[in-house]
């Protein structure tokens, strides 16, 4: 399985794969996060292909903050759920962490890319500190079934927050709230994985 293009590891089920999950990473970090490989081994767990790819940005440059255009971004991300929807049959899941989740949002919510289900972790509502900045505006526009993972004291958004952008979405959405998490979504009490895995597959149906 060639993922070189768009910097991509796959996670393979054990069988014929059920469907393909696409995710991507947040500003500063990258497809190896360990947010990303819990969850795609969860999918993986689950039957499906999980892929998680690096973006254009960090494709260009191994550290720093998102540099170049988020269109590129954007574009990077059409791409890859392009080249993914290849590699199975099944409905395609997609979405990231973050910085990753949003641009992948505002791709769906543009039409530049098609997917089943968003599947959004910490999805930063605003930058922290400054909540009058909404980053808001595309989501009415999202027509797909969308998961938002977030935890309850990270600073890029308040649950209650979070729930007043959710609710500009017509489609059928789902908050998985995991309780004392930042916005790295790291908690020793809730397996958070599995919880996120699990309100994607309810939307799916």
């Amino acid at each position: 399985m060639n993922l070189e293009e768009i910097a991509g590891v796959a996670h393979e089920p054990a069988g014929t794969p059920q469907g393909v999950v696409v995710l991507t990473h947040g500003a500063g970090g990258d497809r190896d996060s360990e947010l990303l490989q819990r969850i795609c081994d969860e999918w993986a767990r689950r039957g499906w292909l999980a892929v998680r790819y690096n973006l254009p940005y960090r494709r260009r440059r191994p550290k720093g903050p998102p540099s170049g255009s988020a269109a590129a971004d954007r574009a990077g991300i059409a791409g890859a759920i392009a080249v993914c929807r290849k590699l199975a049959d099944g409905p395609l899941i997609a979405g990231g962490h973050s910085y990753g989740g949003r641009q992948t949002s505002m791709a769906i919510a543009a039409g530049e890319a098609t997917v089943d289900v968003l599947t959004l972790f910490s999805y930063p509502v605003h930058p922290p500190g400054k909540p009058e900045r909404r980053r808001t505006e595309h989501l009415p526009d999202i027509a797909v079934p969308t998961v938002f993972t977030h935890g309850t004291s990270d600073p890029f958004g308040t649950i209650d927050e979070l729930r007043e952008a959710v609710a500009l979405i017509a489609a059928p959405t789902e908050v998985v709230e995991i309780t004392g998490a930042r916005h790295d979504l790291r908690s020793k009490t809730f397996d958070v994985p599995t919880l996120a895995v699990d309100a994607a597959l309810r939307l799916a149906r």
